[in-house]
């Protein structure tokens, strides 16, 4: 053995023997302090086993009304609607209406010029003052038998003709006067006072929304449970509200392309928030069953051998399985394994565990 090599295993075993009779005084530095034991997830003295108590929200199991919906779109149509035209040709002499105005049946919305018309009135109402005085003096000749059967019934065959003319120009002045054929709202105008206008031209569209229908259709399947008075509930775009309404017009066969049924449905409108156009998502109503036990879907756990539940019971999560019935997009009927007044874990499954402590943080 070298002298390099007595050295150098002279040094180690000094440095051991230093290590040794220090250690116990240097052995707290290195330790971790209580606290940052704790910081870290562990108790003072022993090991984390408890994993403190789960947060979750209770809803308190009761008995509601369970509709069986299925879901659809449709879109939402006016109650009525109209193109308002002329019948005749003429110029447009007086607007009476504003774009967007609500107007009441008969109300008068156009005026077209009539001067001719009257015109040729005036001329008529004159020959029908001549031919009735004409045929009175027939009249009383025949009574005579100064004239010929014949010659009176001429006279009144003229009268008639002109009494028949003064009525069909009535009807034309009549036509120069455009009136709302029933309640509702005038849309955008389309021509101006002054305006040379025929029967092809557009004046303006008038819309009654209220009630307000939507059309809409359903799986051949269902053609059975859908039926006049079914009750249908829907949503529309750019909305939260929920409105009501009735089915009360279905098609009369099956769409062979499409496999499926059209229906038309009514919704009261007082308000007019429901436009014609509109997208509507809507929920049809098939069967009403009485009291049952529905709760929010997120509250069923599947599993293998089908579902189940957590309750609250003294503090504690128990796990409990469930039969299921009738299902939508958020409730779920619960036929066996939960009763009234059970607390049913509905958020925070996914972290209890059967046994475990819960801390209910909201009970509805």
């Amino acid at each position: 053995m070298t002298t390099f090599t007595k050295r150098l295993l002279t040094a180690v075993i000094i440095l051991l023997v230093g290590a040794l009779a220090f250690y116990p005084k240097l052995k707290p530095l290195f330790d971790p302090k209580p606290d940052e034991k704790t910081a870290a997830g562990g108790k003072p003295g022993g090991d984390n086993k408890g994993g403190g108590k789960t947060s979750v929200d209770v809803l308190v199991v009761n008995m509601q009304s369970l509709d069986e919906k299925i879901l659809t779109t449709g879109t939402i149509i006016p109650n009525e609607e109209v193109e308002i035209r002329s019948e005749i040709s003429g110029r447009v002499t007086g607007i009476f209406f504003k774009e967007g105005q609500y107007v009441r049946k008969d109300a008068v919305l156009l005026r077209i010029n009539d001067a001719d018309l009257q015109a040729q009135l005036q001329k008529l109402l004159s020959n029908k003052q001549l031919a009735e005085t004409n045929e009175s003096r027939q009249k009383r000749l025949l009574e005579k038998e100064a004239i010929s059967r014949q010659e009176y019934d001429i006279a009144q065959t003229n009268l008639n003709g002109i009494l028949a003319d003064i009525e069909n120009l009535n009807v034309q002045i009549s036509k120069t006067v455009i009136r709302a054929p029933f309640d509702g709202t005038l849309g955008l105008r389309y021509i101006s006072n002054g305006s040379y206008i025929s029967p092809s031209s557009r004046i303006a569209t008038l819309t009654n929304t209220s009630p307000a229908k939507l059309d809409f259709s359903v799986p051949a399947k269902y053609a059975q449970l859908v039926r006049q008075g079914s009750k249908i509930q829907f949503t529309v775009e750019g909305s939260p509200r929920q409105y009501g309404g009735s089915v009360y017009a279905v098609e009369t066969k099956v769409d062979p392309e499409t496999r499926s049924l059209l229906l038309r449905a009514v919704s009261p409108n007082n308000d007019r928030t429901l436009v014609p156009g509109s997208f509507a998502r809507i929920n049809v109503v098939l069967n009403t069953h009485g009291n049952a036990i529905v709760v929010p879907t997120e509250a069923i756990i599947p599993e293998q051998a089908g579902q189940k539940v957590f309750v609250v019971r003294n503090r504690k999560a128990e796990s409990v399985p469930v039969e299921i019935g009738l299902r939508n997009d958020r409730t779920v009927e619960i036929r066996s394994g939960l009763h009234v007044g059970d607390s049913l874990i509905t958020a925070g499954t996914q972290l209890v565990k059967p046994g475990g402590e819960v801390d209910i943080r909201n009970l509805n």
